[in-house]
């Protein structure tokens, strides 16, 4: 909710399998900008996860709407901690290969199950 009422949360409007626009929308300008700016200062952290995403992103979305799905990581970020009363914690540059590593490794087991084989993952053992 916080990040709809920033402005920055983008929308998915598909009727009957046609895609209509997903524009953000026209939120306070001056929060837009600052949040806009604290993510461009965000991304070019050296070994930080938000430039790690925003590396990710700006392949398949282009610079201008991966900084503004970056604007609402932060966001999201910022109603976390407010609401737990935690700190900012960064997750580092090895966070999105090993989330993308396990993600892949529960699809693919589930996907083995539901084709009728019993699956049981041990993991590779490394030569010393």
């Amino acid at each position: 909710h916080l990040a709809s009422w920033c402005k920055v949360c983008p929308g998915n409007n598909e009727s009957a399998g046609k895609l209509y626009s997903g524009k953000t929308g026209r939120g306070n300008p001056w929060l837009r900008t600052a949040l806009v700016q604290m993510a461009h200062a965000g991304v070019k952290v050296k070994n930080a996860y938000l430039g790690a995403l925003y590396r990710n992103l700006v392949g398949r979305l282009g610079p201008k709407k991966a900084i503004i799905a970056i604007v609402h990581r932060i966001i999201r970020a910022v109603h976390h901690m407010l609401l737990n009363r935690e700190p900012w914690k960064d997750r580092g540059t090895d966070y999105l290969p090993e989330e993308r590593k396990t993600h892949l490794t529960n699809r693919l087991r589930h996907r083995l199950e539901e084709l009728g084989y019993a699956v049981t993952l041990q993991p590779k053992e490394t030569a010393a």
